[in-house]
């Protein structure tokens, strides 16, 4: 799979809450970091954010607006709309970096406003 296939896979993973196809594109040994939140080490580690994060949002999307292609490393502009068990509506802008090895997500960050998210809740 390319590594834009991938990123493809994991948008649709992240926004159908698919944590079987999610665990499939994350190298063993990958590590993430996210504004607000712990780093995290390793696969299993990773996987263990996403059901968290997401069950704050029951409804949610996260759409990609831009994608930049640098050799193994990918970086994603993104928009992601979601709503609160309460019905509330969030939105923000993000930007996903990606890097890859073997042609897995081997390093992964994102980057958004947390006090604009604080400020919709």
């Amino acid at each position: 799979m390319s590594n834009i296939a991938s990123i493809e896979a994991y948008f649709a993973a992240i926004n159908a809450e698919d944590y079987d196809a999610l665990g499939e594109l994350w190298h063993p040994d990958a590590t993430w970091r996210a504004v607000g939140a712990r780093p995290r080490a390793g696969k299993e580690d990773v996987l263990t954010y996403y059901p968290k994060a997401l069950a704050l949002y029951p409804t949610h999307h996260d759409e990609a607006t831009r994608i930049i292609e640098a050799g193994d490393t990918i970086l994603v502009e993104i928009t992601f709309t979601g709503a609160t068990p309460e019905g509330k509506t969030i939105t923000f802008d993000a930007i996903d970096v990606f890097d890859f090895e073997d042609g897995l997500i081997k390093g992964f960050s994102s980057w958004f406003d947390i006090d604009h998210i604080r400020s919709q809740l």
